[in-house]
């Protein structure tokens, strides 16, 4: 009995450590294993492509003084700003329209126009000066600057230089034809008007100059488009003692005939429109 109990207390320390270890066995809930909180998303870095562009507007025409030169996007020629476009007339013209008060000039703004004068002396359909090639040529090389925007009405004045220079009837048809086609598509809105060639007329030694005012009046009419003859007026309107040289005019007779061409333009429904500014300026 005394073997035994000494036996037992041999043995109660081990049995005590297993009642410990059992009582940390299954019995014990286990914590669920932790889950990773998920992160805040971050953004994703835009890219240079993403990323909306400011693009900076070209200038405007209205924005630009007055004589800047505009780089018009629908035809990629450079233009000229105008201070009142709409109430100005273009003049295309030679030796006869290039003096300020010169009787194309005097006759156009007489019916309420400003003017934009553009070309030179010694030009024509055909005919060129060595400076700058004739009408057409001088258009599409840019020799002359246009304006940008919509002017009311362009008048094409000339004939006497391809004259002198002997172009022939087939040479001023299609030059002037390709002329006027190329205004029509570069200005639509715009009415075209054509005046002839100065001279003395056929039956007073009018010579190629009345002949070629008489041409230009046929390509006229099968455009479609007013004509002013001119090939008579130096002695319909006695206006040979008003010439300067045999071609050119003293300012009497420019006053003389910018009467009469006003007259013939106004008949032919090309007076300015009732809200245009009749004061009258030269660009």
């Amino acid at each position: 009995m005394r073997k035994a109990s000494a036996a037992f207390r041999l043995l109660a320390p081990s049995i005590a450590v297993g009642v410990l270890v059992v009582g940390c066995g299954p019995n014990q809930a286990t914590p669920p294993p932790t889950t990773p909180r998920s992160a805040a998303p971050v953004p994703a870095e835009t890219s240079a492509a993403d990323k909306p562009r400011t693009i900076a507007p070209s200038p405007s025409p209205l924005d630009l003084p007055v004589g800047s030169l505009y780089r018009n996007p629908a035809n990629n020629r450079d233009e000229v700003v105008l201070a009142d476009v709409r109430h100005t007339a273009v003049l295309i013209g030679d030796s006869q329209a290039m003096p300020k008060d010169s009787w194309p000039q005097r006759g156009i703004s007489a019916l309420g126009y400003k003017l934009h004068v553009v070309g030179m002396g010694g030009t024509g359909f055909v005919a060129s000066n060595g400076k700058t090639g004739n009408y057409i040529d001088a258009l599409q090389r840019g020799d002359w600057l246009l304006p940008y925007g919509d002017p009311p009405l362009i008048v094409v004045q000339g004939g006497g230089n391809d004259a002198t220079q002997k172009a022939t009837d087939a040479q001023i048809s299609s030059n002037a034809e390709r002329l006027l086609a190329a205004l029509k598509k570069r200005y639509p809105g715009a009415r075209l008007a054509m005046i002839g060639t100065l001279a003395r007329g056929a039956d007073n030694g009018g010579g190629r100059r009345s002949e070629v005012d008489a041409l230009l009046g046929r390509i006229a009419a099968k455009q479609a488009i007013p004509f002013v003859s001119a090939g008579d007026w130096l002695t319909r309107y006695d206006a040979v003692a008003d010439l300067q040289d045999g071609v050119h005019m003293k300012p009497s007779g420019h006053a003389k005939l910018g009467t009469v061409l006003a007259r013939e333009l106004g008949a032919l429904g090309l007076t300015a429109r009732p809200d245009t500014d009749t004061s009258v300026s030269s660009e």
